[in-house]
């Protein structure tokens, strides 16, 4: 196939000319060279079709220049099947529309770029929660229903409501060559009545499918369809005679390779009244295999199987209290239960546990009590692809052999006799999935950055190719083959079956324009991976981004590139709910905005042949990092621990060395150097703010004109807050505590400290206030790393005093940037030493309450409910949960904890540039908080920058720090 190469080349010219968007700047095909799979394949261009017709219009330009043609939703592909080496359609920018809903014939029909969890919700609202559609990957949240069709994908409750293509009824497509046709249960048909050239192909393809059919007739019978979760090839048993010549489900799973669906009519289903979770221990997953058929037989819902591997993870990275539920072993399975009648269902469940005793494997077993329980194991298991693709023992394992199935009876040995083949080829794996039914999820230590551990992945998926064949299974059972296993299809299927398969693509697409190199005429599977080609070299860095490596892997890349590819492309910070990432995609819905889109752009820059230092001054990562918040929620959100705050400010640090930097880099970044002035001059510096000098003054700072500035606070304003109500000041290596009084507090809020000691006094502890170091954090935001690692250094030569004293900081995004930042750029056994005294005011609370202190209300109980928006890096660095769990150990159970970002994140909101994204982000989830918030209802915000977002958004609120709350309600003061 000869392609015109060129960016801008004859085939991108027409189709501006038509109005389509298209994108070929090196960053943006950067972005959509990857998926979540092992490979990296570069477009030409990327489209963002904004209707069917320019859908057609596009192919149509497409054919002419016989330029391949690859369909995109979420981009969450494990097997390579998102990524093509032509045009990128990505459908999920406009293309992701619920059209209609049909109650009474449980019907739907959207839009193929609409993310599944939005196609739920939508259907939820319009038939009052009576229906859903069913089908629900782990990766529901981003991947789209486009996606979904294409790979057959199944999902959590695939035991009872089968694989997506169960759920077809007809697809609207668009052919290779541009004409608009529809594939129903019983044929094929024009999109558009009085379309005589869609008629036409119609007729054609409804021949050729039939002579197809007979031609291949045996083979359809028996090698098709056999097992529940075959997904592997072309569905073609979906037009034989007897199953009624269902054209649309032979089209899931075909992979964008026959023709592009632009939207589907799909089947919904009742939404169960009520359900239970209950979860099994057992010493592995080969023993918790051999159980589920004793489990099938009491018709769960879902029957899901994680191992300790991904429970450790998760807990590495967000604590302990993110994994509730799960009894004591080293493997689990969840089964849900569901019904009308919650007594009937709680009866069964003791029935299915008194059965599961009597086999001998089950360790321990209990019902999952509470909805907070079951949501922390069902995410668990959600993000069980990312959370096994970095171990706690610093191991990578990737994908390539990650979805094989087998009948669920087969289950167990297949699991035994994998994991001897695991250890021929001395490989480890983490093992997940949807056992019950007989999917099997698992990640492999591959060595991809070298030849030989390229050629033994190779190996291996061959040689496990034989081994699922010889126990009746599938290569994939909801993933698709894509690049990762298509070549592997001529060991599963005769080759009669594979000539059926070239023919019904030759059918679709005689040019092979679409999706070429997968299911048919396969590329090699080490063809275009993505860890191949990058240059092994070092890249200085001043954070420390080294971390353990596994000894499975003889190959050591440099810590700053084994960082940045830590993304594997699972796509959880496209999630429009749900934690906390990512603030920025959320608001603009652009790739280049996600976690995902800037890891792919530094993962560019790592391969680029140029040196290092030229590198480093790359303008399309510049550009890609502009709207990063910093937030850090992604080094917890993301399963796999992507820190993109860590890796921006390391970037920034290099662009701008010896350079002029953006005007508010001096104003905001220096403001602990800018607060040390102002402390002397608050009174005119106040002034000044409240004149019309205050907008010329911050215009030349970078600083936008359209928020609220903070008034300064005094040196003599700090000392009458810690003034101590005539009692005498303990001597400071005598007290309990260390209360840090952070720059923003110090610099702006005084008040603060005052409560914070109080409350910490009245808790019964001695307190020592220290005033005199600074974490340095808006220098790191800015990337001034030389002066934030001096301020550090000092701070921690300041603070390890030689106790064990824990260090109270009342500003969260210090108290994070102490803990976190610290270690990781000042290398120092002090350091460390400092970063494990840290806490937050809510975690301090915490320990307090545990200890056996509550607080004396001054009406006798606390408010009977709070809102309380966390600051980020309060979240990342402490926990999702660390205000809500303060607060309800305080006695106060209607917590309302606000689900995302303010929008401000330190410097990011008060830039001119950043003013209206920030807004945007603050519209998403606190403005909306704040609205439904009654006025006699506290409103919690430690942090100093949520603060200010929430004056912004409703300058009449009293907004508290939890030290304020303490103070004001109790007897504190």
């Amino acid at each position: 196939m000869t392609t015109d190469t060129t960016s801008g080349g004859s085939w991108a010219a027409p189709l501006r000319a038509l109005g389509i968007e298209l994108d070929t700047s090196a960053r943006r095909l950067g972005e959509y060279a990857y998926d979540a799979s092992n490979y990296r394949v570069k477009p030409l261009g990327v489209a963002y079709p904004r209707s069917v017709g320019e859908v057609a219009a596009t192919l149509k330009v497409c054919h002419q220049y016989r330029l391949p043609v690859t369909s995109r939703g979420g981009g969450t592909s494990m097997a390579g099947g998102a990524i093509g080496s032509g045009l990128v359609l990505d459908f999920s920018r406009y293309l992701n529309t619920l059209l209609r809903v049909d109650r009474d014939a449980h019907t739907a029909t959207a839009e193929v770029g609409i993310v599944l969890t939005d196609l739920q919700d939508r259907v939820a609202a319009e038939t009052e929660h009576q229906l859903t559609f069913a089908p629900d990957p782990s990766s529901k949240s981003r991947a789209t229903l486009g996606g979904s069709i294409a790979n057959d994908a199944c999902g959590n409750h695939s035991v009872r409501y089968g694989r997506t293509s169960d759920h077809i009824i007809a697809l609207d497509l668009v052919t290779a060559d541009g004409l608009q046709l529809t594939a129903t249960r019983t044929g094929l048909h024009p999109t558009v009545t009085g379309d005589q050239l869609a008629t036409e192909r119609a007729a054609t393809l409804t021949a050729g499918l039939h002579a197809l059919v007979g031609e291949y007739l045996g083979d359809l019978r028996s090698e098709l369809e056999q097992i529940p979760r075959q997904v592997s090839g072309f569905h073609l048993a979906h037009l034989l005679p007897e199953r009624g010549f269902d054209v649309a489900r032979s089209l899931a799973g075909s992979e964008g390779t026959c023709a592009v669906i632009v939207s589907a009519t799909v089947q919904l289903v009742p939404i169960e009244a009520t359900s239970i979770l209950v979860s099994l221990g057992y010493l592995n997953v080969v023993d918790a295999a051999l159980d589920i058929p004793q489990i099938l037989t009491f018709a769960p819902a879902a029957v899901e199987g994680i191992d300790e591997a991904i429970v450790d993870t998760m807990r590495r990275l967000r604590g302990s209290r993110s994994v509730q539920g799960l009894p004591p072993g080293k493997a689990w399975l969840y089964v849900e239960l569901d019904g009308g009648d919650a007594n009937e269902l709680h009866a069964k469940a003791d029935e299915l546990l008194a059965t599961l005793q009597d086999s001998g494997r089950v360790l321990a077993s209990q019902i999952v009590a509470t909805n907070e329980e079951r949501q922390s194991l069902w995410r668990v298991r959600e993000d069980g692809a990312g959370l096994s693709a970095r171990l706690t023992n610093g191991a990578d394992s990737w994908p390539g052999w990650e979805d094989s199935a087998v009948a669920p009876k087969r289950l167990a040995p297949y699991l035994l006799d994998l994991q001897k083949l695991l250890a021929r080829f001395g490989l480890a794996s983490v093992m997940y999935g949807h056992f019950g039914a007989g999917c099997v999820h698992m990640r492999v230590t591959f060595d991809l950055r070298t030849p030989t551990g390229r050629a033994v992945m190779a190996d291996f998926a061959h040689a496990a190719a034989e081994l699922v064949v010889s126990h009746g299974g599938s290569l994939s059972g909801e993933h698709g083959d894509g690049r990762a296993r298509s070549e592997l299809l001529s060991i599963m299927y005769s080759p009669s079956m594979i000539d059926a398969f070239v023919a019904f693509k030759t059918l679709w697409d005689p040019a092979g324009i679409l999706n070429p190199g997968i299911l048919v005429d396969p590329e090699s599977m080490t063809d275009n991976l993505a860890l191949d080609g990058v240059p092994e070299r070092p890249w200085p860095t001043r954070y420390d981004f080294t971390t353990s490596t596994s000894p499975l892997v003889g190959h050591k890349a440099d810590p700053f590139v084994k960082a940045v590819q830590g993304c594997i492309g699972v796509g959880r910070c496209r999630s429009s709910s749900g934690g906390v990432m990512c603030p920025s995609y959320r608001a603009t819905k652009d790739e280049k905005d996600s976690t995902r889109g800037r890891s792919r752009v530094l993962q560019e820059m790592v391969r680029g042949s140029k040196p290092v230092d030229n590198l480093w001054r790359s303008p399309e990562v510049r550009d890609a990092l502009d709207l990063c918040l910093s937030c850090k929620a992604c080094s917890v959100d993301c399963p796999v621990g992507v820190d993109m705050a860590s890796y921006k400010a390391e970037f920034l640090s290099h662009f701008y060395r010896h350079r002029v930097r953006p005007r508010s880099h001096y104003s905001l970044g220096w403001l602990p150097y800018w607060l040390r002035i102002t402390a002397r001059i608050a009174p005119s510096a106040n002034a000044i703010l409240s004149s019309p000098l205050a907008k010329p003054v911050a215009a030349l700072g970078g600083v936008t004109t359209r928020r609220r500035l903070p008034r300064f606070a005094s040196a003599r304003d700090l000392r009458r807050a810690l003034a101590q109500d005539g009692h005498p000041q303990p001597s400071s290596a005598d007290t309990d505590i260390v209360l840090l009084i952070d720059t923003f507090t110090k610099g702006f809020r005084p008040e603060v400290a005052r409560a914070a000691r109080r409350v910490l006094n009245a808790s019964g502890k001695s307190v020592t206030c220290n005033s005199s170091v600074c974490c340095g954090l808006t220098l790191v935001s800015t990337g001034q790393l030389g002066a934030a690692t001096k301020l550090l250094s000092r701070a921690a030569a300041i603070l390890d005093d030689g106790t064990h004293r824990p260090i109270v900081v009342i500003e969260p995004s210090c108290a994070a940037c102490l803990k976190q930042e610290l270690p990781k750029l000042v290398h120092s056994d002090a350091a460390l030493r400092v970063a494990k005294r840290i806490r937050n005011f809510s975690g301090i609370v915490c320990e307090l309450v545990d200890a056996g202190w509550h607080p004396k209300w001054k009406r006798t109980t606390p408010p009977h409910e709070v809102t309380v928006q966390t600051h980020c890096h309060e979240y990342s660095a402490f926990g999702s949960g660390s205000q809500t769990a303060a607060l309800r150990a305080l006695g106060i159970e209607n917590v309302r904890e606000v689900a995302g970002c303010c929008g401000v994140a330190g410097n990011f909101g008060f830039e001119a540039q950043h003013f209206d994204i920030s807004m945007d982000i603050a519209r998403l989830a606190l403005a909306p908080a704040i609205a439904s918030t009654n006025r006699d209802t506290p409103i919690l915000a430690d942090g100093f920058s949520c603060q200010m977002q929430i004056a912004q958004l409703d300058p009449r609120r009293q907004v508290l720090h939890l030290a304020e709350l303490l103070d004001e309600s109790s007897a504190s003061s």
